[in-house]
């Protein structure tokens, strides 16, 4: 398993985000060299936990438990040959693409080692959104993304450092709960029933994720 691509974006104009200010970065593209990862801080205030990375709406993204986003090549790939396209690393918004990994299929709270130094955390998936759908110019977008629900993993920076692409990944710490990131994506978006079970990875969740969970079990029981 290996950190294939590390890519990082700038914030540009666009006709299509809702943000004020009509910036997105969600074009993220790959960089030589190490870069340091470290927590940025809280939601809303903190953004990319990668040096030289933005974030523009940092109401939905960023902050210490979205600080970093993953997505597996494999995925990529498998998108590539339904879309006919090509699909470069870092075109969905991706700052780490890995190679041998099943990322979608990782459980919230696993920890990967990325190079001799960073540790980071799973917390949930990506929820796609108008700008993630006009980035890439195909219509209905993010009803298919939500559909085929291998959404790549949003990252806590554990232990901070430097990576480079090509740095080896390995998994350190894989909980005993089966709470994966895929689960974690149909729970909160098209089968709302599993939110019960999302409980299982307690604190390691996104904080989001575990209110809404919470919120569930309180409306409805388990």
């Amino acid at each position: 398993m290996q950190l294939l691509s590390l890519n990082v974006g700038r914030a540009r104009a666009v006709p299509y985000t809702d943000q004020p200010e009509g910036l997105t970065a969600i074009d993220k593209r790959p960089v030589d060299g190490s870069v340091r990862v470290a927590p940025p801080g809280p939601k809303g205030v903190g953004a990319s936990g990668l040096a030289g990375d933005t974030v523009c709406d940092t109401r939905h993204h960023g902050g210490d438990d979205q600080a970093v986003y993953a997505v597996a090549r494999e995925d990529l790939d498998a998108w590539e040959r339904e879309l006919g396209r090509t699909l470069p690393n870092g075109v969905f918004g991706e700052n780490l693409t890995t190679e041998g990994l099943d990322v979608s299929g990782a459980r919230i709270g696993e920890r990967w080692r990325i190079g001799p130094e960073v540790v980071l955390e799973v917390t949930c998936g990506r929820i796609p959104c108008r700008t993630f759908q006009e980035h890439l110019g195909e219509k209905g977008w993010v009803r298919r993304f939500t559909q085929q629900g291998a959404p790549g993993a949003y990252l806590r920076v554990i232990e901070p450092g430097e990576i480079r692409s090509g740095d080896r990944i390995e998994i350190v710490h894989r909980p005993d709960h089966d709470v994966t990131v895929a689960l974690q994506f149909r729970a909160t978006t098209l089968e709302r029933e599993l939110l019960p079970r999302l409980l299982a990875a307690a604190d390691a969740l996104h904080p989001e994720s575990l209110a809404t969970a919470r919120k569930y079990v309180a409306t409805y029981g388990v």
